[in-house]
């Protein structure tokens, strides 16, 4: 990847630290970015700042990739690593100490906290004694930080696209380090390098950040780079109002995937989440493409609400393909114990097209589909015993007796055939519906009569109606 983009091009980055897993709002960031980076036919980049080597770990970039992979937000160049380009980092270091504009520092740390106490006595923030010095070569030789050389009492205003014109004021604000003791660069220093040679145009984060834009833009002056625009968006809340947290329920992304949430439909639900185009709540990609600005973003926190994302799964799971959801239920029953037999598939492939509708999530359509897969004769439950009476017995096995002569069995078609049974019976269908749910359901939720007997095929049902009238 060449390091430097025409500024003319759009160019949008996530960059997650490896020091745990997805989290669910850094999902969205990441695909706020990756949608504004299409909507305008720019690059979306991906970048891991792993500068903290002590706490990034090869299972949290794994995880963080995982779960970027199941949402489909490809990069669409090499990722960047952060820590492989420590080089980079001290030549730019040393370009602002030369331009006098970062200094070596020599303070230990208890005279950083009395220095710090008495700034603050002092009302403004940490200064340095070593700010306006010229240390010897032999103190060079000492351990010794690099600190950045801001203004004094200067109003800054950031621009954000989100938040509008932001005031700091430079008074407060320390010399932040640059370069630590053991000569490794800090965080903002590396992320003002690396978005600079990336020429990342717009940076999309959490306004959790925004301070950090404050210290990141006085060092973009300092090299007298060109500033991106910022766009610092809310924080993502609980149902409550309050901060998100293990109490709301599912962080990581890798936990709504488990929990039998489809991509697409989390790409719909987490794009609305703090952003808006009139009332449109269902859309699909193309369309969040089309439709995508960071104008819409809305100024406060959003609120995760799991009733309206389990109606959106809902959605993308009615109109999904069928032969995906068969490998989707799947995996889902393997995960939870159970065998595959030679006909599970050729039951699903039956089975979930019928009872899909009801389903909000990959978990629920498993459950749905667990009656057809139970292989028969099966025990009846108290319930369904009850209703066998000598009349109902009788009826039933006409029924089974008329069963035999069905020469399709599709749902269209057996519901007819239970209508007209019914009707030459003289009785309403509410006089064996009950009892012939019981011995077919197999004690689980099943769909209405005509979708079990199409689901769990002729002659499972056959040999279930035979078991429960014990013929």
């Amino acid at each position: 990847m060449t390091m430097t983009q025409l500024k003319s091009q759009v160019v949008t980055r996530f960059a997650p630290s490896p020091t745990g897993y997805l989290h669910i709002g850094g999902a969205r960031t990441a695909l706020f970015n990756w949608l504004y980076a299409k909507h305008t036919g720019g690059k979306f980049l991906i970048r891991v700042e792993d500068t903290d080597r002590e706490r990034s770990t090869v299972a949290a970039v794994d995880a963080i990739f995982e779960g970027l992979d199941w949402l489909g937000l490809k990069p669409d160049d090499t990722v960047v690593f952060q820590h492989a380009r420590e080089k980079r980092h001290k030549q730019a270091v040393a370009e602002l100490v030369a331009k006098g504009r970062a200094y070596a520092c020599f303070m230990t740390q208890e005279e950083t906290e009395m220095a710090r106490e008495d700034a603050r006595e002092a009302g403004h923030a940490l200064r340095s004694p070593w700010r306006d010095r010229t240390p010897t070569g032999a103190e060079l030789e000492q351990a010794h930080v690099i600190r950045f050389k801001g203004p004094l009492g200067d109003a800054l205003v950031v621009p954000d696209a989100v938040q509008g014109d932001v005031t700091f004021n430079t008074k407060d604000m320390d010399d932040l380090i640059l370069l630590r003791s053991d000569g490794n660069p800090t965080y903002n220093l590396a992320v003002v390098v690396d978005d600079h040679d990336m020429g990342i145009t717009h940076v999309i984060r959490g306004d959790d950040h925004l301070n950090n834009a404050a210290r990141q833009s006085l060092i973009y002056m300092a090299f007298g780079w060109e500033l991106p625009t910022f766009a610092h968006i809310p924080l993502i809340h609980g149902p409550d109002g309050a901060k998100l947290s293990k109490r709301h329920g599912a962080q990581a992304v890798g936990d709504y995937q488990s929990l039998g949430y489809l991509p697409e439909a989390m790409r719909n639900y987490l794009t609305r989440l703090g952003w808006s185009h009139g009332d449109d709540e269902i859309f699909d990609d193309a369309q969040a493409i089309e439709w995508f600005d960071v104008s819409g973003i809305n100024k406060a926190p959003a609120r995760l609400d799991f009733a309206k994302l389990g109606s959106v799964n809902a959605h993308w799971i009615r109109v999904a393909d069928d032969a995906r959801l068969v490998n989707l239920v799947m995996a889902e029953l393997i995960g939870t114990g159970h065998k595959e037999a030679p006909d599970t598939r050729e039951i699903l492939t039956r089975t979930l097209p019928l009872v899909k509708e009801r389903a909000q999530t990959i978990v629920q359509l498993a459950q749905a589909a667990h009656f057809a897969l139970v292989k028969g004769p099966v025990p009846l439950d108290e319930k369904t015993k009850n209703l066998l009476t000598e009349e109902t017995i009788s009826r039933l096995k006409r029924l089974h007796e008329n069963v035999l002569l069905w020469d399709n069995w599709d749902a269209d078609y057996i519901d007819g055939q239970l209508k007209n049974f019914v009707e030459n019976e003289g009785v309403g269908f509410g006089k064996i519906g009950p009892v012939l749910r019981g011995i077919l359901s197999a004690g689980h939720p099943a769909p209405d009569i005509s979708r079990l007997l199409a689901s769990i095929g002729r002659e499972e049902s056959l040999l279930r109606l035979k078991g429960g009238l014990f013929i």
